[in-house]
């Protein structure tokens, strides 16, 4: 999980992140849209593949990268297991709330 967390704290990284939610792209067309230089984007491409965050394959001489959500499984986990305590909270409190007031309408 620290490979992913590392990876997304660039902005860099997650800009390519989202440019791949779409579709596969190949690593000039990724690079076409950075103001950085190619060797930097080929850098962070790199990060993302081995955080597992991007999967990367061959075609002739092109590099085609697309987005593995799968990637993020561990780092969600981890994020909602902050949530389950809370909304479980949150679900008894609305839950007695419903009862109270469908017993004070059955009783009057």
């Amino acid at each position: 999980m620290d490979s992913v967390l590392h990876a997304l704290a660039e902005p860099n990284r997650r800009k390519i992140l989202a440019l791949l939610r779409g579709s596969e792209r190949a690593a000039g067309a990724i690079a076409d849209t950075f103001m950085i230089s190619r060797p930097a984007v080929s850098q962070h491409l790199k990060v993302l593949v081995e955080a597992g965050l991007v999967s990367a394959r061959k075609d002739g001489v092109r590099r085609f990268y697309r987005l593995r959500p799968e990637g993020l499984s561990d780092l969600r986990g981890y994020l909602d297991s902050f949530w389950d305590a809370p909304l479980d909270r949150l679900k008894r409190a609305a839950e007695a709330e419903d009862r109270s007031h469908r017993d004070g309408r059955n009783s009057g």
